[in-house]
């Protein structure tokens, strides 16, 4: 009995510094991101799910506050714009683009949002679980107000504090991976290259969400 005490007392002597030992690397994350005006990176993406199994890639331009690109080179003329009010989604061919008010957007890029405010992580994510993995760091958690559609995020972060890549499980079983490489952070932008241009003879369709 004296010794199951003694370690009961330990398990809870030990716990808050478990959780304080999670601290840094999030504190690295909230801070790199929040020290970041802009940033460009190369991305690839593969979605599982629905019957589908696609891969897609092209370049993500990111602008504080509140904007984001995604210009997809595969397939060419695919975007998805976040202009700061709206979100749009065209892809080329179809005869409509579809706009959907930023703050009602949950597509699966929208986590990617706290990247372009203040970062926080432990306020964007619920039930936060820290692990190492190699030389960097795997977060997971359910990000605030997407419990009905994600199961789970993950984040592979490197050691300083850089997300480079991101895993979605969704609540049907769906995944959608996101690798990034080829960063450069503070790249000069402007409000512009968040503007998403009609391409001719293509009609807006408000509040529809995209698969």
């Amino acid at each position: 009995m004296k010794f199951a005490g003694v370690v009961l007392m330990m398990a809870v002597t030990c716990a808050p510094m478990l959780a304080q030992a999670d601290a840094p690397i999030l504190r690295k994350v909230d801070d790199h991101y929040n020290h970041l005006s802009s940033l460009r990176t190369h991305y690839t993406e593969h979605y599982s799910g629905m019957g589908m199994d696609r891969v897609e890639e092209g370049t993500l331009l990111l602008k504080k506050p509140g904007r984001m690109r995604w210009n997809y080179a595969d397939p060419v003329g695919k975007v998805f714009v976040l202009d700061g009010k709206f979100a749009w989604f065209y892809s080329p061919g179809d005869s409509q683009a579809q706009r959907i008010p930023a703050k009602e957007l949950d597509d699966l890029r929208s986590p990617l949002r706290f990247l372009l405010g203040h970062t926080e992580l432990k306020k964007e994510l619920d039930g936060i679980v820290v692990a190492p993995v190699g030389t960097g760091f795997r977060i997971s958690g359910v990000p605030k107000g997407m419990a009905q559609r994600v199961k789970m995020l993950t984040l592979e972060v490197t050691a300083a504090g850089s997300i480079t890549g991101m895993k979605l499980e969704e609540v049907d079983g769906a995944v959608t991976e996101f690798a990034f490489t080829g960063m450069v952070e503070n790249v000069p932008v402007k409000d512009g290259d968040f503007v998403f241009v009609m391409p001719a003879g293509v009609s807006v369709v408000e509040g529809m969400k995209p698969i």
